[in-house]
């Protein structure tokens, strides 16, 4: 195996030099001390998938460390002793059995903190001084609240506490200046027992299906074949795990309460019978001609998208791509959902520019607040729009006068005064004129 191959290599002093050390899933119940030979360069180490409890003191000899997964192990605490490395900026113990995590715990230069899925029922005050954090995700823990001191985190751009215990959120996370992707799904106050449209139930044997075309943190898609009638279609089934979004059930609830709109994907039903008692959806199959407008964040951007490998497009095609797009924002909150998810990774695209946004895993039927939720949710779209514009093609020569509306535009949507951000329905507003014009 390739993971044995790399631990093979490591065993024999092979590595001295390389800068990224993964070996997942080999049952691993101590670190390997050859590790600590690799001082002088590793910045990433993963160990997801073994069965580690502690951290040896020899890893503070890994001084350019910068980011570091233990996912999928065995830890009941949050290893005090990753707060010593200077460089450390990216933590991730998805699905361990964390239950505490100290005051002294998290490192200065915190940018990104994945703590999915353990049993976490407080958060440290101290994470109010960790003033680079972007990434926060929390997701299917047993929080009933946030710390205030959080505040303090001007930074924060995405943060996901779906599936916990919250009655309620507090006051301030309406007044971050920077954040933008917010999921808070499968709370006790966010749970909702509305009669969704009544969508036909499908036999999951009456589906033969042919081979994956997409797969994301909650589901892997298929195409396939409905035996009766002989319709190609998207099937979707749910793995049944939390997300670092959050749960099935709550993606179903959303995408389902959404209904139809030009820039979604056609629901055509819900699976019964999965042999493993899987959720699942019946989509309509979209054409191959649809791909990803961006592709998603990495180690680097962190909360924002990379397009390398991915067509720039002419100011007016911007134009109608971020029109599209913010029409179906609108069309969420009409319907009290907000996306939580807003990025050019998760729109499909096609050569006509029709688009589709997708994923709803990380999406958020609401009741109330909904001019706070498009607030946040706007400077999603402001972000999406300076993606693009980043990344379109003729910007000093071609309708230069569009493309400075556009600068002008994406900067009210990211105001980091929040109550100054337009909603959605003025953003469409000021795009038509735009177009017309």
């Amino acid at each position: 195996m390739a993971h044995q191959t790399e631990f093979e290599k490591l065993k024999k002093g092979q590595l001295v030099g390389t800068k990224q050390l993964r070996l997942n899933g080999m049952e691993l119940r101590d670190f390997p001390s050859e590790i600590f030979d690799l001082a002088e360069s590793l910045e990433l180490l993963d160990l997801s998938g073994n069965q580690l409890s502690k951290i040896p003191n020899e890893i503070l000899g890994l001084q350019k460390l910068k980011i570091a997964f233990f996912s999928f192990n065995q830890f009941e605490y949050f290893p005090e002793i990753l707060s010593q490395l200077p460089h450390l900026e990216m933590i991730g113990f998805k699905s361990n059995q964390i239950k505490h995590v100290s005051e002294d715990a998290l490192p200065d230069q915190l940018r990104w903190l994945i703590l999915t899925q353990n049993q976490i029922a407080v958060l440290p005050k101290s994470i109010g001084t960790k003033h680079r954090l972007q990434k926060l995700m929390l997701a299917g823990n047993k929080l009933r609240t946030l710390p205030d001191e959080l505040s303090e985190c001007k930074n924060l751009e995405l943060l996901r506490i779906s599936a916990n215990c919250f009655e309620s959120l507090p006051d301030w996370i309406w007044q971050m200046p920077r954040l933008a992707w917010l999921a808070y799904s499968g709370n006790l106050f966010a749970s909702s027992n509305e009669a969704q449209q009544a969508y036909k139930t499908f036999d999951w044997q009456d589906f033969a299906i042919e081979q994956k075309i997409g797969e994301g943190a909650s589901g892997v898609i298929s195409k396939a074949t409905y035996l009766p009638t002989k319709e190609l279609v998207a099937v979707k089934v749910f793995k049944g795990d939390i997300t670092s979004d959050g749960l099935p059930e709550s993606e179903m609830q959303a995408c389902m309460k959404a209904n139809t709109n030009p820039n979604l994907i056609k629901i055509k039903g819900t699976i019964a019978r999965h042999p493993e008692s899987k959720l699942g959806l019946v989509l309509e199959l979209l054409p191959e001609s649809y791909k990803n407008l961006g592709g998603p964040p990495n180690f680097d951007t962190c909360t924002r998208d990379v397009f390398d490998n991915h067509p720039k497009y002419a100011i007016n095609d911007v134009l109608n791509i971020v029109l599209q797009t913010a029409e179906v924002c609108n069309h969420f909150h009409e319907n009290g959902i907000t996306h939580g998810d807003l990025y050019a990774h998760n729109i499909l695209i096609n050569n006509d520019k029709h688009i589709y946004l997708s994923d709803f895993g990380a999406a958020t039927v609401y009741h109330t607040h909904r001019k706070k939720h498009e607030q946040i949710e706007i400077r999603a779209w402001g972000c999406l729009l300076d993606d693009l514009l980043e990344n379109c093609l003729n910007t000093q020569s071609n309708n230069n006068q569009l493309y400075q509306r556009l600068v002008d535009l994406k900067n009210k949507c990211m105001n980091n005064i929040v109550n100054q951000r337009p909603d959605f329905e003025e953003v469409i507003r000021i795009l038509k004129t735009f177009n017309q014009s």
